[in-house]
């Protein structure tokens, strides 16, 4: 506990505005729907695109919905989800990255060509075509966002992955005969998890915004769910009325991405000096 309060008092003013926002965010996603003073879903005010007001804190969407118990619902779907799904891209592009690292030459091979091939489909290209063919529920829009970022954390994870299997620690562990699942889970990946922390942070905020881009595009989430591109997507029709309920999910999302972006910067930059 004390090691981490002194790694927080170390960042600098853009790294502690980071924290409190990624903090926030996980506490909302956490809590929010438990807070919320409306069901999500209930028609609480007959007015459409209210303004803010003592009942209505984020005033009501283009359903006379209230905004704000809409907003601590989604939240809970954007973060969950996109956590869910940066998890099980690193997991398998980093199993991946090490099964080519201390595998034979032809496993390398195969992995980095399959891996470029998909690479060299842009990621909401691939997403749309994935989601097109097999819809959007939310296992599948889970797995499908997943499956997109594997092909970059594999190249991340696999250029460490090398470098650290040449080292002379991994070749006196290979002399005395250890195994290759030894050697990539034991004297390999401890020594990468500091460095793919950062590209963690940056593919969850990848995912964050393919996920709210599908969503207003129509692909994400199918109601009654909606994450925090659908209530944009949603109260299109409000913007030329600056209504509260298009611009405030779509400052969540910015916030949230902003905060993600500047911890990761401010982390990086303190392991570097």
């Amino acid at each position: 506990m004390t090691s981490i309060l002194r790694a927080v008092r170390r960042l600098p003013i853009s790294g502690k505005v980071g924290l409190v926002l990624v903090l926030f965010w996980i506490a909302i996603a956490a809590i929010g729907p438990f807070i919320a003073p409306y069901p999500p879903g209930s028609f609480a005010n007959e007015e459409v695109f209210a303004g803010s007001s003592g009942q209505f804190w984020l005033g009501s969407d283009f359903l006379g919905r209230d905004v704000l118990s809409r907003l601590l619902s989604g939240a809970r779907f954007t973060v969950g989800l996109s956590a869910v799904a940066v998890t099980i891209a690193v997991c398998i592009g980093t199993g991946f990255a090490l099964m080519a690292a201390v595998g034979p030459r032809w496993v390398d091979e195969l992995l980095s060509r399959a891996m470029d091939t998909l690479i060299s489909i842009p990621s909401k290209i691939f997403a749309l075509v994935l989601v097109a063919a097999f819809g959007s529920s939310l296992v599948l829009l889970t797995l499908i966002i997943a499956i997109t970022y594997v092909p970059g954390n594999f190249r991340i994870a696999r250029s460490l992955a090398v470098g650290l299997v040449r080292l002379d620690y991994v070749e006196v562990a290979r002399a005395r005969g250890e195994g290759r699942l030894h050697l990539a889970l034991v004297e390999v990946l401890p020594n990468m998890i500091k460095p793919l922390f950062a590209d963690i942070g940056l593919r969850f905020v990848f995912i964050v915004l393919l996920l709210s881009g599908l969503s207003f595009l129509g692909l994400g989430l199918q109601p009654p769910d909606a994450d925090l591109g659908s209530l944009v997507r949603e109260n299109t029709s409000g913007l030329a009325e600056g209504a509260l309920a298009i611009i405030a999910p779509a400052v969540a999302i910015a916030s949230l991405t902003v905060g993600v972006n500047l911890l990761i910067d401010a982390a990086t930059q303190g392991k570097a000096r």
